[in-house]
């Protein structure tokens, strides 16, 4: 028996224990809205999607072709309509989530007005976000299945027992809009007993999957920016150990821990680990210090801090800020240390945040964890800080220089330009774009691939186009020909925006309610029914 099926018997029989009081419930009605509704908190929700995102996992351990993607979110109007899309296109949304990007919240949500990537927005806006999202992909899930029982009533009234038939399997096998968030907790807020408040709020507000990166929290910077400054291994073990004793506490067992590693571009340390004997973890870290051995006392200025590293005395370089420097070209292998280090304290995914979108680099630092780690795996972040164009342009410019290819056509410093976009090295570049996330989840060991501003970008580009029409000559016709007309075309729900706000929804609970003394807003006079 399906649940829809179910939850007519449940109210059916409830009704018929109540009697009288209850003689004007219709069973199916509330069924409706139950089966309308099927998470009812957020813990539902990331119960329900932390298993979605482990069996993911697991069949990409299994076939390296089963890559995930997500595009990031600044509004839940934005997620609801990724979703919807996704299942109008593509009939399903398996293995396509969505991302929470701190930096789109930094710049779009706080309420200090836009602001950098560096932890200064409300960290309550982070959760707010997250239970938003949740509930625009739940209203999704209400209004289409609404669509569904409106069909269903239309075909028993018909008596079409087929087409009754069909929308009853349809509503029986219906997939949820509601899909797993790799919600961006930036350096936790704090120390590590703030970082499991605010994963604790997270979680509860829907999010399965936390990411927390190893930067200083009052130092954070965005990954793609300069000044980065790192904290030594033992704490940022503690933040991830607070996260999963935060999904512990609320039995979300199988919760994902997201550790993502700027040390390949953070050249910066705030502390000297500290360490108790050679070799630890705090013995590692200060290896990669930049500094001078000192002999004596002689050598040591005022207010200057010595360690002993590699069994001699090390005056780490400490710049004006206090800050001390780490020995310039050992990104890669504090990286990779990072990366090995918390796979094997906790963290379930990594993330490593590089400078350019390159298959071969990223792929011989994850071919080094393998080599300890053997099925690591990777969130990676498909950036738009990158400029693609000119990357995969200069990519293929090398590579074929290194084939001895005559390139004496092209400027490599200029291979941005339009000119060059008919070209033979343009095309092979955009070919390489096209094949980057399946090239790398299969070579590098991507298991997700994200964008993390999209919709910041999109917003931009779409509002640009029709302020140029609409304000210019073309007046109307700027929003008509540029928005509405191709809303229309390409099947676009939200030119029905009143229904898309919940307008045939509240018509049909006003039924339910009221019967045929409702007053509905879906009559013959609503303009909507021109579309």
């Amino acid at each position: 028996m399906s649940e829809y099926k179910k939850a007519i018997d449940a109210v059916a029989s409830l009704k018929a224990v109540n009697g009288a009081p209850w003689e004007a419930i219709n069973p199916e009605y509330a069924a409706r809205m139950k089966v309308q509704n099927r998470f009812k908190t957020g813990l539902d929700i990331a119960r329900y999607t932390a298993k979605i995102m482990r069996q993911d996992m697991a069949e990409y351990d299994a076939d390296s072709s089963q890559y995930t993607q997500s595009l990031g979110c600044w509004h839940g109007f934005i997620g609801q309509q990724k979703l919807i899309a996704i299942k109008k296109h593509f009939g399903t949304t398996n293995k396509r989530y969505l991302y929470l990007s701190g930096w789109m919240i930094a710049a779009l949500r706080s309420e200090f007005g836009p602001l950098p990537d560096q932890s200064m927005h409300e960290k309550t806006s982070v959760p707010a976000l997250i239970e938003e999202l949740y509930t625009f992909l739940r209203q999704a899930d209400a209004r289409e299945m609404g669509g569904l029982f409106r069909e269903l009533d239309a075909a028993r009234e018909a008596g079409d027992s087929a087409k009754e038939a069909a929308v009853q399997d349809k509503i029986d096998n219906f997939q949820t809009h509601v899909v797993p968030i790799i919600a961006d907790i930036d350096a936790g807020f704090g120390n590590e007993e703030a970082t499991y408040l605010l994963a604790k709020r997270m979680i509860e507000a829907g999010a399965c999957a936390i990411q927390i990166e190893n930067q200083v929290s009052d130092e954070k910077q965005c990954g793609h920016q300069d000044g980065k400054v790192t904290v030594p291994h033992a704490d940022f073990l503690a933040k991830i150990r607070a996260v999963r004793y935060a999904f512990l506490e609320l039995g979300v067992d199988d919760g994902v821990i997201v550790a993502r590693t700027d040390s390949l571009g953070a050249g910066l340390t705030k502390q000297i680990a500290v360490t108790n004997e050679p070799g630890d973890l705090g013995d590692l870290y200060n290896a990669f210090l930049d500094g001078d051995y000192v002999d004596s006392a002689d050598d040591i200025a005022n207010g200057d801090v010595v360690v002993k590293a590699n069994g001699k005395l090390l005056k780490p370089k400490r710049l004006a800020s206090g800050l001390f420097q780490f020995k310039k070209g050992s990104g890669e292998d504090r990286c990779v240390l990072d990366c090995i280090t918390s796979l094997q304290n906790g963290a379930d995914l990594l993330w490593i945040e590089t400078e350019k979108p390159h298959v071969g680099q990223i792929g011989g630092m994850v071919n080094r964890i393998r080599e300890v780690i053997p099925n690591a795996k990777l969130v990676y972040n498909n950036s738009p800080s990158f400029n693609w164009t000119l990357n995969f342009r200069q990519q293929v410019f090398d590579a074929w220089t290194e084939e001895g290819k005559d390139l004496s056509a092209y400027d490599r410093a200029n291979l941005m330009s339009v000119e060059y976009d008919e070209t033979e090295l343009a095309v092979e570049a955009d070919r390489r774009i096209q094949s980057f996330q399946r090239d790398a989840s299969r070579e590098a060991g991507i298991f997700h691939h994200l964008i993390t501003l999209p919709t910041y970008h999109t917003a931009a580009l779409s509002t640009d186009n029709l302020a140029k029409e609409y304000f210019g000559e073309a007046g109307m016709l700027g929003y008509v020909a540029g928005v509405q007309r191709k809303e229309i075309r390409q099947g676009i729900a939200c030119v029905k925006h009143q229904n898309m706000a919940g307008s045939d929804m509240g018509d049909d609970h006003k039924e339910y309610f009221s019967g045929d003394a409702a007053l509905k807003a879906s009559g013959k006079d609503n303009t909507m029914n021109q579309f």
